[in-house]
């Protein structure tokens, strides 16, 4: 029979089964979820991808746009095809309905996971219907394999062995069972109109068709909408199939995946009321515009002073180029979820100022249900499900340990299926880098972070913040967004020259530009100032001369920056014991301190570690005298808080310190790196911990931040600051550590933070003389240049200093080495598509940064009620099944440590049992502590913790 005959009534068998529910004994046909499948795949295309997308698939099909359409939804269809095999045995009730011809003919047929069964019998197939299979690369191979990769992993073709044609038809049935699968697939082929026979298909191509198929199928295996069908089912093929489509529609409404415009409104409005863009922005909205026209996509690097406005800059970018590229949305990648939290309360109040009927920004990253603006359906939808028989081993690409461990098992849910992954595909998303960086990694589902992406304006920010292991990885992630022709913005204030080149070239190489092509050519953008590249032909555009001196002298404020030499200890006391053995840098601070707490300011104080901050806070507290008490004029703020009370902490110090006020009349800050980048504050004067100049350009930066633009409209000045702060002006007091020599000495406790070169070359470059004025943006480069540049001399002033940053070199070249071990080749290198995942990386397991995974660490404590997350007995730990708010507060209770703290604990410490099918709540690890006495804390091994109400967490070591 025909495709015509077979897509009516009587036509092609329905039995065999492609969904079905256990409980309700419910089954919907294969024949049916494939066409379901590719009806909602046909709706993502038309109101998903944007044109930039559809245009990558049609030419790496080299297709129409329209043919690139049908036979999306043509693969996407045939993703289960490997149903119709074995895997109809997998229930009983399913196998009874399946028709007798089909059962009296299975043959010597083996078990396979269904994915693996789909990729070995359309391979065959597609050969029949024209596609070239002669090679790894060829068409049908793989079409073969965006098949096999629909549950997230890419597998093998071995075309001489598993997958050669007389081993498929001896492990996928009879002769009925083969003629069932060529009829299927020529009926969907019939029915999409995929009549074309593409000559080539890219890996491109191929990665974003695998994710099109991925979501639709998960969009079309949701119970609410299969079973309706399944409970009152179509006729025919065709029948269903115009059902399908109608339905589809309303199915990506509900999903939220649809793409929107945003309507055009005034800067205004779209950003916080500013009156006018500043000359950096102006000078972007003018020059880039006409060049995208001309050129099309490409990369724009902008750099500036913090606080100069490049996060209003790059959302002005990602404007012009959705407008000329086709594409839709916005992605923000941030290095650490400080920072995310806050873009994301601008990025949401940009979209709102443009009044969209309906436009979420979703916030993604590792722990982000700590925002209040998670959703608790989306912590919900972490919950646990259970997986087919034979999923096993698509899970884990290991049939034979799968087939050894039982029939049914439930398991922690992964990838797509919990709520922040899905977050990633919506249209305007912040998230922490990690998420982006997860794209080029060998994990699960990593096709559906490429779509994500690939179909918006991609910022980065802070881009100079990310170690050597990281900046490699960013690299790989520019080279496949620029084959994916997906434009990006790339931010930074302290950006060293060659790694603003570097990043420019690996954008380039992805979109096609060779080497030669760009030898010779500079990429180094004006500091400060902008500078576009464009994919198609590398031609460089920079910032307007005139405009960036007027932008650089609008932002001057001249900033007085002294150090002082904290030591030596006591000689009974190791420098390596302790970050301040004598005392010294705690009077020090204190002495800086006090004129703030006796005629009030706002000043921040940044430690080098968690320690050091919750010593000072102490000391602060305890010697100083505050006429409103330290409880409302002294904060301590680092990371390891309960995450409830850390994001207060955070958002009430952005909102008493930020441009709008309302600025407190005396307020000092004790707070650790999150003052390098995730605090959007102005304060008076600074302390801060000998650090890498780079950082300490960047907390330089929070010093008066506010000031020109309080200058500018003298309306939204909160507060005046204190004259004795006016006749000072911004100062920053750097304390650097010194031995008995009078020589930099770092304590232990720091060796793990930053590279020892970059640390006593700071010093070095302070110590001469130790009071300076840094005028800002004008002395930034140079400065940055001196330290982080590859060609600058300034190590090899001294043998000591050279011989560190050999040293640092070498580290630098071993993190590179490391990061490359685990990265996907890019486009180019690909041939087959399991290339992109020869390595078995979980999205748990996979490292964006050098060094071991932090454990969540849950405190809790012992009272009459049991265990508690509070000391008063009131709250108990839940059990059972959970509601998602229960979740939440769980989760809002948590907090980070590192792997070795808790490497010593016991089974007092795991979690209750109930939790540990709950993919948020499995991992986590308990410290029980007396509610009596919490500071006696509880020991794991070596290490000693504790939670202090003030302090947050406390460790000891022995």
């Amino acid at each position: 029979m025909g495709a015509a005959e077979d897509m009516g009534f009587g036509g092609v068998p329905l039995s065999p089964a492609g969904k079905c529910d256990v409980g309700l004994r419910a089954v919907h046909p294969l024949l049916f979820h494939m066409l379901d499948v590719a009806a909602v795949a046909g709706e993502l295309w038309d109101r998903f991808l944007t044109g930039s997308q559809r245009r990558v698939i049609a030419d790496g099909l080299d297709v129409t746009v329209g043919q690139a359409r049908r036979l999306t939804m043509f693969f996407a269809a045939c993703h289960d095809l490997g149903k119709a095999s074995r895997w109809q045995e997998r229930e009983g009730f399913v196998w009874a309905r399946v028709g007798e011809a089909l059962r009296a003919d299975t043959g010597g047929w083996q078990r396979m996971p269904h994915e693996r069964a789909s990729m070995h019998a359309a391979l065959h197939l597609l050969a029949d219907l024209g596609y070239d299979a002669t090679g790894n690369d060829s068409p049908a191979v793989r079409v073969a394999q965006i098949l096999g990769g629909h549950h997230g992993r890419y597998l093998q073709v071995d075309l001489g062995g598993a997958a050669g044609e007389a081993r498929v038809r001896e492990a996928l049935g009879g002769a009925v069972w083969q003629d069932l699968r060529r009829r299927y697939v020529n009926l969907i082929r019939h029915l999409t109109g995929a009549s074309v026979v593409p000559q080539d298909v890219s890996v491109t191509a191929a990665v974003l068709i695998t994710a099109v198929g991925t979501v639709a199928d998960r969009l079309a295996s949701q119970g609410h909408y299969w079973l309706a069908r399944a409970m009152a089912p179509a006729f025919g093929a065709a029948e269903h199939y115009a059902r399908a489509r109608k339905e589809a529609v309303g199915l990506v409404d509900r999903s939220g995946l649809a793409r929107i415009d945003l309507p055009p409104v005034p800067f205004t409005q779209a950003h916080g009321g500013l009156e006018a863009p500043n000359d950096l922005q102006a000078s972007l909205m003018e020059q880039l515009p006409p060049a995208v026209e001309a050129k099309g996509v490409g990369i724009v690097v902008v750099t500036d002073a913090t606080g100069g406005g490049k996060t209003i800059t790059a959302l002005e970018a990602g404007r012009i180029f959705n407008d000329h590229c086709g594409t839709a949305g916005l992605c923000l990648l941030l290095p650490t979820t400080t920072v995310a939290d806050a873009a994301y309360d601008t990025v949401e109040a940009y979209v709102a100022a443009h009044c969209p009927q309906h436009a979420p920004v979703a916030l993604v990253y590792s722990h982000s249900w700590l925002n209040a603006a998670y959703a608790d359906h989306q912590v919900a939808e972490a919950g646990p499900v259970t997986c087919d028989r034979e999923e096993t081993a698509e899970e884990e690409d290991d049939e034979e340990a799968a087939a050894g461990r039982g029939e049914l098992r439930a398991t922690v849910p992964d990838g797509w299926l919990r709520g922040w992954d899905r977050a990633l595909l919506a249209q305007f998303t912040v998230a922490t880098v990690d998420q982006g960086l997860m794209a080029v990694l060998p994990v699960r589902f990593n096709t559906l972070r490429l779509l994500a992406l690939s179909g918006k304006t991609v910022i980065i920010d802070e881009a100079h913040a990310f170690t050597p292991f990281t900046q490699l990885q960013l690299r790989r992630l520019l080279h496949w967004l620029g084959a994916l022709r997906c434009p990006v913005v790339v931010l930074s204030a302290t950006l060293p020259a060659s790694t603003g080149d570097e990043l420019v070239r690996a954008y380039l190489a992805g979109a096609g530009r060779r080497r030669a092509d760009l030898d010779g050519r500079s990429f180094t953008p004006p500091y400060p100032g902008w500078l576009f590249a464009d994919a198609a032909g590398a031609t460089r555009l920079v910032m307007d001369g005139s405009r960036r001196t007027a932008h650089a002298d609008r932002q001057h404020r001249s900033v007085t920056v002294h150090t002082e030499r904290v030591g030596p200890p006591p000689p009974d006391a190791a420098v390596s014991d302790a970050t301040d053995p004598g005392g010294e840098r705690l009077a020090l601070i204190a002495g800086l301190i006090a004129p703030v707490a006796a005629r009030g300011g706002c000043a921040t104080v940044g430690c080098a570690t968690v320690a050091a901050a919750q010593d000072t806070y102490r000391h602060l507290r305890d010697t100083l005298d505050w006429p409103d008490g330290p409880e409302h004029s002294l904060v301590l703020l680092h990371a390891r808080f309960p995450g409830h009370r850390r994001e207060a902490l955070t958002r009430a110090v952005r909102a008493v310190l930020g441009p709008k006020g309302p600025r407190p009349e005396r307020l000092v800050v004790v707070t650790t790196t999150m003052l390098d980048l995730g605090l959007d504050i102005d304060t008076d004067l600074m302390v801060s911990d000998l650090a890498a100049l780079g950082r300490l350009l960047q907390r330089v930066g929070r010093l008066w931040r506010f000031e020109n633009l309080w200058k500018r409209y003298p309306a939204s000045r909160p507060r005046p600051r204190p004259d004795w702060i006016k006749d000072q002006g911004p100062r920053l007091t750097v304390l650097n550590p010194v031995g008995a020599d009078g020589r930099t000495a770092l304590p232990a406790a720091w060796r793990r933070l930053e590279s020892d070169f970059l640390l006593h070359a700071t010093a070095a470059l302070l110590a001469h003389p130790p009071t300076r004025t840094w005028n800002l943006p004008d002395d930034v480069q140079h400065l940055v240049e001196q330290l982080h540049g590859t060609d600058s001399d300034f190590a090899r002033r001294t043998r000591d200093l050279e011989h560190r940053l050999s040293t640092h070199r070498a580290a630098e070249l071993g993190e590179e080495h490391h990061a490359a071990c685990h990265l996907i080749p890019t486009p180019d290198r690909v041939s087959s598509l399991a290339d992109l995942h020869r390595q078995f990386l979980t999205s748990a397991t996979a490292a964006t940064r050098l060094g071991t995974h932090p454990r969540r660490l849950l405190p809790c404590y012992r009272t009459r009620a049991g265990l508690t997350l509070d000391p008063d007995g009131r709250h108990r730990l839940p059990e059972g099944p959970l509601r998602p708010a229960q979740v939440r507060t769980v989760l809002e209770h948590t907090l980070p440590v590192p792997a070795d703290w808790v490497a010593g604990r016991r089974p007092e410490h795991a979690a209750p049992d109930s939790w540990h099918r709950h993919a948020l709540l499995a991992d986590l690890i308990l410290l029980p502590l007396d509610a009596a006495a919490p500071g006696t804390g509880q020991r794991f091994g070596r290490h000693t913790l504790s939670l202090d109400p003030e302090l947050g967490l406390v460790h000891r070591e022995d």
